[in-house]
């Protein structure tokens, strides 16, 4: 069973007694299923794009937001220009981040996005670190699972091309929230055209890197962990055959 110090990921604390209800009109999921154990969320420009994403779970008096360091201080200024006059309280958790997976991947919260992605826990403490985070990142691949800043790019992405009806990220019957009509629009009038899939490399490639079909461009790879990766594709170019400069990049 590894277990991985998430360096990568930080702690927002939102609390008072407005919070479930403040939260309620921002992120693209049910806060009220907190009770029932972790959830997995958005929140997204008014125009429907990704901005941040979390891991919401209920803790004391308050919400834990598990979420990408690299995007903490944002995600707390945006919370903060709608906070107004809710009487909530939006503080920084010092607590670390610790990923479990494997079989019997033990303490912790099970990862609402895949049965299979393990657990995560918030401690003071350090457990003994057996685990790296290439192996996490292929464990994350081979499933499907999306990283922050890698895959899912702020001001761009939309959640329902980067797969976030099957990985619990998004509830259609909640009501309003920042972003929900042309949510609600991707899902109900439009056949997406794009999105992100896995693919296999045959050799050596950055993510980044542009994939081509042909001499048109089919998208771009993101994740990558040795002969595997996530790419943001255009579906009526997958067919054929496919490279990311010299490396053959085939479709799962």
């Amino acid at each position: 069973m590894p277990v991985l110090h998430a360096t990568d990921r930080a702690l927002l604390r939102v609390s008072g007694e407005e919070s479930r209800d403040f939260l309620q009109g921002l992120v693209t999921n049910d806060v009220t299923r907190i009770d029932d154990g972790p959830v997995y969320a958005a929140m997204l420009t008014p125009q429907g794009k990704y901005l941040a994403d979390f891991i919401m779970s209920a803790d004391g008096d308050g919400i834990v937001l598990d979420c990408a360091a690299a995007q903490t201080a944002g995600l707390s200024l945006r919370l903060g220009m709608y906070k107004l006059r809710a009487k909530v309280e939006i503080v920084p958790d010092p607590r670390q981040v610790v990923l479990r997976w494997g079989d019997e991947a033990g303490a912790g919260i099970a990862d609402p996005r895949h049965a299979d992605l393990g657990t995560r826990e918030y401690v003071n403490d350090l457990p003994e670190v057996t685990g790296t985070l290439e192996d996490y990142t292929g464990h994350r691949i081979a499933l499907g699972v999306p990283s922050s800043g890698v895959d899912l790019i702020s001001n761009d992405s939309y959640i329902l091309e980067m797969g976030f009806e099957r990985l619990n990220g998004v509830d259609f019957r909640k009501g309003c929230y920042v972003g929900q009509e042309v949510t609600a629009r991707m899902k109900h009038k439009a056949e997406l055209k794009k999105g992100l899939a896995r693919v296999t490399l045959d050799g050596p490639a950055e993510p980044g890197t542009e994939i081509l079909a042909g001499e048109k461009v089919a998208g771009d790879l993101r994740s990558v962990a040795g002969s595997e990766g996530l790419a943001y594709l255009r579906f009526d170019r997958t067919g054929g055959e496919m490279r990311a400069g010299d490396t053959k990049v085939t479709l799962v």
